[in-house]
């Protein structure tokens, strides 16, 4: 590969490690043709870019990114994918559902939120996180919740309130019985 096509490769790599805030680092070696356009396959319909890339040259694009991610280099050993994703859980998600069928791929590490999961064993962990979407929706039904409990009283509350003066008024006073 001549050096003009490898700092390409690094460029558009550094492109996508800034502009997507989740990628996860993946070993799918030891799966067939037919496996890996399958797991391909499976990335696309979830908006996951899925790439094949030399340990040299992604550790090149971590060294030119905004980010520091010294803490992966270690992890650029034999074969590495990159799954860039929007949303931090649909990979690992992906992947436990992939590996119903297959032994891979198999986690080296993630990156989400600004944070680092090192090893195959924090799948189920990110394959529960919650999206920022899905957070604030969780936040905004915990803020409508007492509100509306406070309006449900309110209304039950005058609502008694009503009944009481009604109830009050039809009654006939002491002065008048006599």
């Amino acid at each position: 590969m001549k050096r003009e096509d490898k700092n390409v490769i690094i460029q558009e790599l550094t492109e996508k490690l800034n502009n997507y805030g989740h990628f996860y680092l993946a070993d799918i070696s030891d799966l067939d043709a037919s496996e890996t356009s399958s797991l391909r396959r499976m990335c696309f319909e979830k908006s996951i870019k899925l790439v094949m890339v030399k340990n040299t040259l992604l550790r090149k694009a971590f060294e030119q990114s905004e980010k520091n991610f010294e803490d992966l280099y270690d992890l650029l050993k034999d074969s590495t994918s990159v799954m860039f994703t929007e949303n931090a859980n649909i990979p690992a998600k992906l992947i436990k559902e992939f590996r119903k069928k297959h032994d891979r791929p198999v986690l080296k590490a993630a990156f989400v939120e600004e944070s680092f999961y090192f090893g195959d064993n924090q799948i189920d962990v990110l394959s529960k996180l919650k999206s920022r979407e899905e957070l604030i929706g969780d936040i905004v039904l915990m803020l409508q919740s007492p509100a509306q409990n406070v309006v449900s009283a309110l209304q039950s509350g005058g609502g008694k309130l009503a009944g009481i003066v009604k109830t009050l008024s039809e009654k006939e006073s002491p002065a008048q019985e006599s």
